[in-house]
This record gives structure tokens, C-alpha cells and sequence, in this order.
């Protein structure tokens, strides 16, 4: 059966319940689309080898501690942690290549099928989140945030309100740093994101590694990510801020395909798409194709669907479809899903590298991740 079939289904909420969509095996999804202080062990056996992994971590971590001891200086705090790392590196005689990153991915897609019952079974939108914002605290003009140093590990970023709910992700991913400890919490939460926005039949991500880990000193200050309850000037200056323009603010609002509001976290609730897990153009296709009324109810002000009330949108989602400029873009991401995955790809690569400089990338061009699937076909 091909994608267009199940996306016809789910634009009928008549024929196919929300609930009923969700629960639909991902499985299905993937087949169709091409898009989841001690002393290191001798070198010849250092390669991809778990063993090795604790080792790098523990001797990065004795460096780091000397560092966090001998200074409270941010920037030197983020040298300590690279010089750290490449020093554990060097002395066991491991690099990580493309294929330690790809063993990393992989185990990423296992962890968000486990989800169960969480959130129409799939972790992957929590993870997409999760990478959007580590990374969307960039400003330009300072050079601070951004995903180098993964500073959401630390209060009171991790306590910010855009923030809430995340620890689930955060946690998911600790589990990953724990089997390999060599890869920086930057590079492994945006990794997730890649991975997660490639297992949920969207585009390709190019990626690369290279994010150091810093300390809470480097933590970013509230109010950096996007307020939902704003408008078109609040998206602009946080966006703006970020170094992204108005096509690119019109695309990164396509990850709204995926996942949905709780009632428990941002005070919305509600998926905006009838396939919350598998990334497509509904998100425009519907800003525009169905009646959206404000919502009756005692949280924040949000919009449903006036035909099934089962969907949603934020005020930030709504003036898509209000100010000129992002109209006119929404609208041609609502008419070709080839034109919103080429440059949603584009845009998520660049907001997954905001922040860090130059010199820290391992390889001068990101590389493109194959997909669980695509690793089956090669075998």
C-alpha cells in the first residue's frame, strides 16, 4: 500500500479515528520510504568496543575534573572538556569513524519503538524536541547557546518552561551515554533528532559531529526559545535572533507535524496532525484546508479543528496563515511535500550546528545517516 493511501486515510477522520491513525505499526511506515578514572584497554582491541567507551569516559572525566577545579572561566571550562575527551581519545588510540555514530543512531531508533503506550507510541517527537531545543537558544550577536555545550543538563535551563516535559527525553538519552560514554551529550541529543525525524519517514538530516560539553555557567537565560501564545514580531525576534529569515521560520514550524501538546507541560493539549508520529506537509495542508475555531476551555488560548475538535493549533501555528510573507510560504510547503522536505532539511541541519565553531567539526561536510531500513537493504 503506498504513503498517499494512509495519507488520504488520514485526512478522514470519519474513516480513521485519531486514535485508530496513531496506533498504526510503524513498521508499515518504514518500508515505504527511504529516510532510528580507570586505564583503557590495549589499542588493538580499542575499536568500537564497549569496554573502551567506559574507559574514554572515565579518563575524560578525570580531566574535566582537574578543569572544573582549576577554573571558573566558561571558555576555559569548554577547552577543558574537548582537551579532556581528545586526550582519553589519543592515549587508548580511538577515533570514533561514521560507523561508531551509525551503531549510536541505531540504537537511538530501538529506543524510540520502545515507547508502549507513551504518546501514540513512539518517543520519536519527544526526541525532535529535545535536539529543536538544545539548539534553538543561539544568539547570533552574543555567540552564546546553541547545541556545543548541552547546557539543558543543568538548572535552571532545565527547569525553563519551553523546557518542561523533556526530562523524558533527556533521560532516554542518558541510557544511550551510558552504552557509549565516548559521544558528547551535543552530539548525541541532535543525533537523536536526525534520527528521529529520518525513522518517522521525514527527509535526510545531514549531520556531523564535533559538540564539546560544557558547565552550568555556560547555561542560557529564559526566554530564548518561541512563546506559543505570541505572534508574528515574537517569532521574527526570537528566530531572527537565531540568524534564521522568514521562509526559514515558515519551515522549522513544519516539525509541528509531529508529536502533541500536553496539558501537563506547555498547558496546550493535542496533536496538530492526524499522524503525530510519521513526518509529512499536513501541518500545512491543514492550516489551510480545515476551519480552525478557538478552543473552548479553561487553559490557554489554542485552536481546534471545527470538524473533529481532535486536532490543534497554537496561536504561533494559526498566524502561519495571517501575516503575508509566511502565508504565501506555507502555502507552497502545503502544495509540494518534496519543496518542504528539501528545505526543512536544510534548516534542521543548520539549527543542530548553531553554536558551535567551525574548528571543533570532526569532518568538513555533515554526513548522511542511513536509515535502519536502508541498513537492512545494503545486507
Amino acid at each position: 500500500m503506498s504513503f498517499s493511501v494512509f495519507r488520504a486515510s488520514f485526512r478522514n477522520p470519519a474513516a480513521n479515528p485519531l486514535r485508530r491513525a496513531t496506533q498504526l505499526p510503524k513498521a508499515q511506515f518504514r518500508v515505504k520510504f527511504t529516510r532510528n578514572f580507570s586505564t583503557p584497554p590495549p589499542a588493538a582491541e580499542a575499536k568500537s568496543n564497549t569496554a573502551l567507551y567506559a574507559g574514554l569516559g572515565a579518563a575524560a572525566a578525570g580531566g574535566i575534573a582537574y578543569y572544573f577545579y582549576a577554573t571558573n572561566s566558561g571558555k576555559e571550562a569548554g577547552t577543558a572538556v574537548k582537551s579532556g575527551v581528545q586526550a582519553a581519545k589519543v592515549s587508548a588510540n580511538f577515533v570514533p569513524t561514521k560507523e561508531d555514530y551509525i551503531k549510536v543512531y541505531n540504537r537511538i531508533a530501538q529506543v524510540i519503538d520502545e515507547a508502549g503506550e507513551y504518546d501514540d507510541g513512539s518517543y520519536g517527537p519527544v526526541l525532535v524536541r529535545l535536539a529543536w531545543h538544545a539548539s534553538g537558544t543561539y544568539d547570533k550577536d552574543t555567540k552564546t547557546g546553541g547545541s556545543n555545550y548541552a547546557t539543558m543538563r543543568f538548572e535552571p535551563e532545565s527547569q525553563h518552561g519551553a523546557n518542561a516535559g523533556l526530562n523524558v527525553a533527556r533521560d532516554l538519552m542518558e541510557k544511550v551515554k551510558q552504552e557509549f560514554p565516548w559521544i558528547s551529550y551535543g552530539d548525541l541529543w541532535t543525533l537523536a533528532g536526525v534520527a528521529a525525524i529520518q525513522e518517522m519517514a521525514g527527509p535526510k538530516i545531514p549531520w556531523r559531529p564535533g559538540r564539546i560539553d560544557g558547565f552550568a555557567a555556560q547555561a542560557t537565560p529564559d526566554g530564548r526559545l518561541p512563546d506559543a501564545t505570541q505572534g508574528a514580531d515574537h517569532l521574527r525576534n526570537i528566530f531572527h535572533r537565531m540568524g534564521f529569515n522568514d521562509q526559514e521560520i515558515v519551515a522549522l514550524s513544519g516539525a509541528h507535524a509531529l508529536g502533541r501538546c500536553h496539558r501537563d507541560r506547555s498547558g496546550f493539549e493535542g496533536p496538530w496532525t492526524f499522524s503525530p508520529t510519521t513526518l509529512t506537509n499536513d501541518y500545512y495542508k491543514l492550516l489551510f484546508d480545515e476551519k480552525w475555531v478557538w478552543k473552548r476551555w479553561d487553559g490557554p488560548k489554542q485552536l481546534e479543528d471545527k470538524k473533529t475538535k481532535s486536532l490543534m493549533m497554537l496561536p504561533t501555528d494559526y498566524v502561519l496563515t495571517q501575516d503575508k510573507v509566511f502565508k504565501k510560504q506555507a502555502k507552497a510547503y502545503a502544495e509540494s511535500q518534496d519543496l518542504f522536505f528539501k528545505d526543512f532539511s536544510a534548516v534542521v541541519s543548520r539549527l543542530f550546528e548553531l553554536g558551535v565553531p567551525s574548528s571543533q567539526w570532526v569532518t568538513p561536510e555533515p554526513w548522511v545517516m542511513p536509515t535502519v531500513e536502508e541498513q537492512k537493504e545494503q545486507k
